[in-house]
């Protein structure tokens, strides 16, 4: 009968070298705990820090639920009154010089775009024909005068000899008659001898008007006519200079209600585009008559152009102050909100909230508006629109206040 090996022999010989003891196996549940402990509390920490931050920001010392926004502040100041019209800067004098005797052109005395005074000379027409008739007629004109001067005499001798009645009267008045068909040739002599001269100083043009040439139209050589289709050379006056726009029929009463209280009336000239101020005039004249196709009325307004800022024919926009409204209330144009039931401004409360506050619009410049229902000091929010709401809890990140035209409330 084999032998049995004894169990404990059995289980020695089966037990891996390697194996872990019954200690080492109990600890490693506890190790793989604490390193998911440790991950899930940086895990907390890291996702829980950017929230109080976001937190802390929004809060920005007026609670966890506050709407961070900009404000702007009511103030009491002066605002114009404007109305706003399309204009065409025109010169008060254009000339088109052009010949007025007929002639071949010895000479052109000016540069293109040369500015010229009232009796610059700009053109040379050849003079020797009309010098010629100059001469000519005071040639004549020396005949005649003699001629009458002889008549002249013998009307004096015939005079004494009709006094003795040496000669019958009828000789006597025939003489005097003689006398006087002399002096008429002669005053035709004489004005024969002016209208020669007055052509001979046409050869010579002359400005007449200060103003500026434009580019130039004839050259030496070529031949013109007197009066003809082609100038010689145009010139227009830049400096004063004026502006004429329309405006509807509708503002006529306000602006002769000022004229007729004497106000000289400022016309603030804008370029093109409407975003740069160019020049500055004054309303001179007006026309006589409403254009009945667009009900619109021509106005003339005057600038100095000192800097020629102005060109002829530009096209300008013209914003006419006929009023100035004093110590009224006024407001950016950004803080004005609009619903069903007209204009409102979210007003800042003493419990760090905004209230949807209606008010008025009056008249508005550029970047400010007149408003009724506001005090000087009332802060409004001025940003952040699309979030805010009636009762809404706020704190405020800057305060801003306008001031007057051109300058913006900016929210950052």
């Amino acid at each position: 009968m084999d032998e049995q090996p004894s169990p404990s022999k059995a289980t020695s010989t089966n037990k891996p070298r390697n194996a872990e003891s019954p200690k080492h196996t109990r600890r490693w549940p506890w190790f793989l705990a604490g390193v998911i402990l440790i991950l899930g509390a940086i895990a907390f920490y890291t996702h829980r820090q950017p929230q109080e931050k976001a937190a802390g920001g929004r809060s920005g010392g007026g609670g966890t639920n506050a709407l961070m926004i900009s404000t702007a502040t009511a103030r009491t100041g002066d605002i114009g009154v404007y109305i706003n019209a399309l204009g065409i800067v025109t010169s008060l004098n254009t000339v088109s010089v052009e010949a007025r005797v007929a002639g071949q052109i010895v000479k052109v005395n000016y540069q293109e775009g040369q500015d010229v005074k009232i009796g610059d000379s700009l053109v040379e027409i050849d003079p020797d024909p009309y010098q010629a008739a100059v001469t000519q007629a005071e040639g004549q004109l020396a005949r005649d005068s003699a001629l009458l001067e002889d008549a002249k005499l013998d009307v004096e001798r015939y005079q004494e000899a009709y006094a003795s009645n040496a000669i019958p009267k009828q000789q006597y008045d025939t003489q005097v008659a003689t006398a006087h068909q002399y002096e008429g040739t002669v005053e035709l002599d004489q004005g024969n001898l002016d209208s020669a001269k007055v052509n001979l100083a046409y050869c010579h043009i002359t400005s007449p008007i200060n103003g500026r040439v434009g580019l130039r139209l004839v050259d030496p050589g070529n031949i013109v006519q007197a009066n003809g289709t082609t100038p010689l050379v145009v010139i227009t006056q830049f400096r004063p200079i004026s502006v004429i726009f329309t405006v509807a029929e509708d503002f006529l009463p306000q602006i002769l209600a000022a004229l007729h209280q004497g106000k000289k009336l400022a016309a603030d000239i804008f370029e093109r585009a409407d975003q740069k101020q160019i020049a500055t005039g004054t309303l001179a004249s007006l026309d006589s008559q409403i254009d009945p196709t667009t009900g619109t009325l021509k106005f003339r307004a005057i600038a100095p152009n000192d800097d020629e800022s102005l060109f002829p024919n530009q096209f300008v926009n013209v914003r006419l102050l006929v009023d100035t409204h004093k110590g009224v209330t006024l407001v950016p144009n950004t803080v004005i909100q609009r619903n069903d039931s007209g204009a409102f401004v979210y007003l800042l409360q003493t419990n760090q909230t905004v209230a949807m506050h209606p008010i008025t619009i009056g008249t508005t410049d550029g970047n400010m508006s007149e408003v009724e229902g506001l005090n000087e000091g009332d802060v409004v929010a001025a940003d952040n629109f699309n979030r805010l709401t009636d009762g809404a809890k706020v704190a405020i990140r800057s305060a801003t206040g306008g001031r007057g035209r051109g300058n913006r409330n900016n929210s950052q």
